[in-house]
């Protein structure tokens, strides 16, 4: 008897134990959320300079976008791009100058490629166009190298999940019920969910012209740049003339707004699918769930109005394969179907990414079967198909949807066109940014007229590189006084059309960590970072602030 008390009594201390050891808080000085390049960047900066680290990643695949498609770097000016994220660019090169690294095609063969901008940069010992499980490898590389500890498939428990006191972050709990508290925060996600669940102000959708004093900001109809619109006139409804009959799919309406106003609606959202050519790694595109012929109706019409561009937005990146990337009027874009990711459930985003996944997949498939096509494009899009060799454990289908823009910070330092169109100058920069102004089309509506258009594809010209404020990943004095915000930075819509480069977020996630080591140790507010401390370090790491 004495004995079967005694193991009842050991097993209830063990499983005691157990319990206790689950509910521990898991502690390091800085802890990141998210699975992003500017998560792993900033998880590395942080080591670098001592201190300890715990990336809380709801990502199972690490680098975001850069290592789910978007192998086609938007660069701008590359000589802006500095510190760890040139160091990527930097092992994607090195990788590449193995010829193990060349399974389907010749080093040779792939050569220079893209739009006037090299793919290899041997003077510079940097490569810019590379196969997403490249990026993913390098990505696990860095957290290898850097014994970073890093916990997977851990989302933020959104409701009461965020522990505050004193106007600081103490921990975060996740939905498995893991606890991580520190003394510095980044949110380093595409949502801003950290941000968000700790009362930081943010805004979602276009602002009008008017609140920033803009020009390229809110609805933006008749404006058409990119050519992304209906060049020539389609009819809208299913039964071609008659009102009554309905609007085609994808068709939102009539009224698109007030151009120069603002709204609440996003630039549309895709995955950057990785297509290939090469027969023996080719995989026919699946016809998806939810198949419907009929929802690709008004692309039957866009082809049979003559339209021939279907592959102009193939590029190409290493191994006969492709960044395919949204292009023309009706193409890979799921235009007006996002509005509600950004604030909604995770359940809602999974019904909304498997939405996006589903139409994606259809439009492929139709383009493969359907009649309507013309010929000679379908018959050289038979030719390609997902590859075999990328994203193997999902049904060769990106990890990581096309997160254009949900939630933008709105702190005491906003980015406008004003800053990144070289109007005004720029406070404590930390990082530069070059591309384009660069939103996708938002709505797709009924003009004036009574035929289909898109609304929302804005392309503006940055004339030179321009600085990225301190002021932009912290939130305003007083909401928030440990926690930075390298990805959902504080910027207007349209601004945030050029700062949405993985490049960027890299740069700012190494950034935003090295401001969080400073006020480690100078046990300050992020808000009261001494600049000047902030600037040589920077420097230091080889980051680039300013055109010299």
């Amino acid at each position: 008897m004495r004995k079967t008390i005694s193991f009842f009594l050991i097993l209830l201390f063990s499983v005691s134990g157990l319990l206790a050891g689950a509910n521990k808080p898991y502690q390091a000085d800085l802890i990141i959320y998210g699975g992003t390049s500017a998560a792993i960047t900033a998880a590395v900066a942080a080591k670098k300079l001592g201190k300890t680290v715990i990336v809380v990643s709801p990502d199972i695949h690490l680098g975001g976008l850069s290592s789910s498609g978007l192998g086609f770097t938007d660069t701008g000016n590359k000589e802006v791009i500095g510190g760890l994220s040139r160091d990527f660019y930097h092992r994607v090169y090195l990788h590449y100058q193995q010829d193990t690294a060349w399974k389907w095609q010749k080093k040779e063969e792939y050569g220079n490629k893209g739009q006037g901008t090299p793919a290899i940069d041997g003077k510079d010992r940097t490569m810019w166009i590379f196969e997403p499980h490249v990026a993913e490898k390098i990505m696990e590389d860095y957290i290898k190298e850097n014994n970073i500890e890093i916990y997977r498939n851990e989302w933020l428990n959104r409701k009461d999940g965020v522990k505050m006191k004193d106007g600081k972050i103490t921990s975060i709990i996740t939905l498995s019920g893991k606890q991580f508290t520190g003394k510095m925060f980044i949110d380093a996600t595409y949502e801003g969910d950290l941000m968000a669940s700790a009362k930081v102000s943010y805004h979602v959708g276009r602002e009008a012209n008017s609140v920033y004093g803009e020009i390229w900001n809110g609805v933006q109809t008749e404006v058409f740049q990119h050519g992304h619109h209906f060049k020539t006139d389609i009819d809208p409804y299913k039964i071609p003339g008659d009102k009554n009959s309905g609007l085609l799919a994808g068709i939102s309406g009539e009224n698109p707004g007030v151009k120069g106003e603002g709204d609440n609606k996003l630039q549309a959202y895709c995955f950057r699918m990785c297509l290939t050519n090469k027969e023996e790694n080719r995989i026919t595109f699946p016809k998806p769930d939810n198949y419907n012929a009929a929802n690709y109706e008004l692309l039957a019409r866009v082809f049979q109005s003559g339209w021939k561009e279907l592959f102009d937005k193939f590029d190409d990146i290493p191994n006969r394969k492709t960044d395919t990337n949204n292009h023309g009027p009706f193409s890979t874009d799921f235009i007006g179907m996002n509005y509600d990711y950004p604030e909604t459930s995770y359940q809602k985003r999974k019904e909304i990414v498997k939405q996006h996944e589903d139409y994606q997949k259809g439009l492929m498939y139709f383009m493969i079967t359907d009649s309507r096509v013309p010929a000679d494009l379908q018959k050289r899009l038979q030719t390609w198909g997902l590859s075999k060799d990328e994203f193997k454990d999902n049904g060769n289908w990106p990890h990581q949807i096309y997160v254009r823009e949900a939630r933008r910070m709105v702190s005491d330092c906003v980015l406008t066109e004003n800053e990144t169109l070289g109007r005004k100058e720029v406070p404590k920069p930390i990082g530069m940014g070059s591309y384009a102004l660069d939103s996708h089309n938002t709505q797709r509506y009924v003009n004036s007229r009574g035929f289909v258009q898109n609304e929302g594809d804005i392309g503006v010209h940055a004339p030179k590189p321009y600085s990225i404020s301190y002021g932009s990943i912290v939130p305003k004095i007083g909401e928030c006084s440990n926690l930075l915000v390298p990805v959902c930075v504080s910027s207007s819509h349209i601004a945030y059309g050029s700062v949405r480069m993985e490049p960027v977020f890299m740069i700012l996630g190494e950034s935003a960590a090295t401001a969080a080591a400073i006020a480690i140790d100078d046990q300050v507010n992020v808000q009261q970072v001494s600049y000047e401390k902030l600037e040589t370090q920077l420097l230091k790491q080889k980051q680039r602030l300013r055109l010299n």
